[in-house]
């Protein structure tokens, strides 16, 4: 037998104006025009500009009746009768307002195959060839290598270009693509691409020719660092020249296109979110939103509220050009509310910041770093982890030492022999310190840096040492070993 049963849940949903918060709080100061713009072109009642003192407002007209249609319900604008929202300005207290240094430098980018089909261009290869070294210019990945075997190209020309080559056909327009710039690319593999940086060395000397012998022939020891199976294998018997061999190897660029994944090489201008002054003594904190314009309801929307509060018979086309003007009102002054808890949630984040590193923001020192996790300044500023976390992880600032992404500052404590909390970017420091001055030859293992941390009363565990070690792309120790 069926039944009902009622049933009381919670749940928590976010309004559209939170959301819409979150959102912009994400965005970086670069991109915050942009964002603007989208909105202007979105909403007419939203609109560019300081709001002129000598307008007339829209004031209240409490007390005065108006007659309105009983069948449906009426459009309120009371909120906007009654309290001029227009004239919103994002610059003030904590906000950069000088008119120096307006436009915001844009990042510049190229593409790899952009450069490349520049270079193939200035070949003069016949229709045929131009189209088989545009198929390999494509095939080329972003670090600069190509993996497609030449025989599926060669499958690839005749399915899709229609064009019947050769295995050797290709592989002769590759060589030619291989002598552009950068040198190393279009390569194979990691043993092509360091032996066509060596050809391309201009004093071919003892050592070029040993570094190739050795690449040629040893590769597979090369890269494990069995040097003296190399040397035996070789018969090398001068130790300064087979050091200056694996020396001039060791130098040249695995990832000729300059990355490891992606599709543009990019100058980046990193624009700082915060900037930070230091006057003697006293660190000023500003707000960096130079391209971000003023911004106002539209006058002319709220002259269509004074029209429609004064109309007496309102029908119901009138009544849903009212709801579309209110419903574009709302829009507006939710996003200018948005920009302004975006720019106090900044504001606030930042200052909590400057307050517990204080000590970092007068010298630079990395020492004077403490340990500081996302928590302690949500606590601080009375906000969610997830609201700081969205802060720290695409925000930086400008200090008189360089800029720096905030995340920077957020490390985990570790306690000392002596009971004083570190930063764990300390122990970090003291542990490259030891591997930059350790005895190459006989480089020091995890369970040896282990023991050096402790007897500086660094109570950590191995795992942790090879953790951090791999945060700073530092090898293992057989890895670092040189000559």
């Amino acid at each position: 037998m069926q039944g009902f049963s009622l049933i009381q849940t919670l749940t928590q949903k976010l309004s559209p104006q939170q959301i819409q918060f979150i959102k912009l709080l994400q965005v970086p100061t670069a991109e915050l025009n942009t964002r603007i713009e989208e909105e202007l072109e979105q909403n007419p009642a939203l609109e560019e500009g300081a709001e002129d003192p000598a307008e007339e407002t829209v004031e209240s007209r409490e007390g005065e009746e108006t007659q309105a249609d009983t069948k449906e319900e009426d459009v309120s604008f009371d909120e906007y009768l009654q309290d001029d929202y227009a004239g919103y300005k994002m610059h003030g207290d904590g906000f950069n307002n000088g008119e120096e240094d307006r436009e915001m430098p844009v990042a510049m980018s190229t593409t790899l195959n952009d450069q490349l089909m520049a270079q193939l261009g200035l070949l003069g290869l016949d229709e045929e060839k131009q189209i088989i070294g545009k198929q390999l210019v494509g095939s080329i990945e972003g670090d600069g290598y190509i993996r497609r075997d030449l025989e599926s190209i060669v499958n690839d020309l005749a399915f899709s270009q229609n064009i019947e080559t050769t295995y050797s056909e290709v592989e002769e327009v590759l060589t030619e693509i291989q002598a552009f710039d950068p040198p190393g690319i279009a390569a194979r593999n990691l043993k092509e691409c360091l032996l066509l940086q060596l050809d391309r060395k201009k004093d071919h000397d003892e050592i070029t020719t040993l570094s190739g012998k050795i690449l040629r022939q040893c590769f597979k020891d090369f890269t494990k660092k069995h040097y003296d199976k190399i040397r035996k294998k070789l018969n090398i018997e001068d130790e300064e020249l087979f050091k200056n061999s694996i020396e001039l190897i060791t130098k040249l660029n695995p990832k000729p296109g300059g990355f490891a994944s992606g599709e543009m090489l990019k100058t980046h201008y990193i624009i700082p979110d915060y900037i930070i002054t230091n006057d003697n003594g006293n660190l000023e904190l500003t707000l960096n939103s130079k391209n971000a314009p003023e911004l106002k309801v539209s006058r002319s929307f709220t002259e269509m509220m004074k029209t429609y509060d004064k109309t007496k018979k309102k029908d119901k086309k009138l009544r849903e050009t009212a709801s579309f003007v209110k419903q574009k009102l709302d829009a507006a002054k939710w996003f200018i509310d948005a920009i302004r808890q975006r720019q106090h949630t900044l504001l606030n984040t930042m200052r909590a910041i400057i307050d517990l590193q204080y000590d970092f923001f007068l010298t630079g020192d990395d020492s004077k770093l403490r340990p500081m996790i996302l928590k302690d300044i949500a606590e601080k500023i009375n906000m969610d982890i997830s609201t700081v976390s969205r802060v720290a992880s695409s925000k930086s600032v400008q200090t008189e030492f360089g800029i720096y992404l905030l995340k920077y500052f957020f490390s985990e404590g570790i306690t000392t022999d002596s009971g004083e909390d570190v930063s764990s970017r300390e122990v970090k420091g003291t542990l490259k310190e030891f591997i930059d001055k350790e005895d190459k030859k006989k480089p020091l293992s995890d369970d040896k840096l282990e023991r050096l941390l402790k007897e500086k009363g660094y109570q950590i565990a191995r795992r942790t040492v090879a953790k951090y070690r791999e945060n700073m792309n530092i090898p293992v120790a057989r890895l670092r070993k040189e000559l």
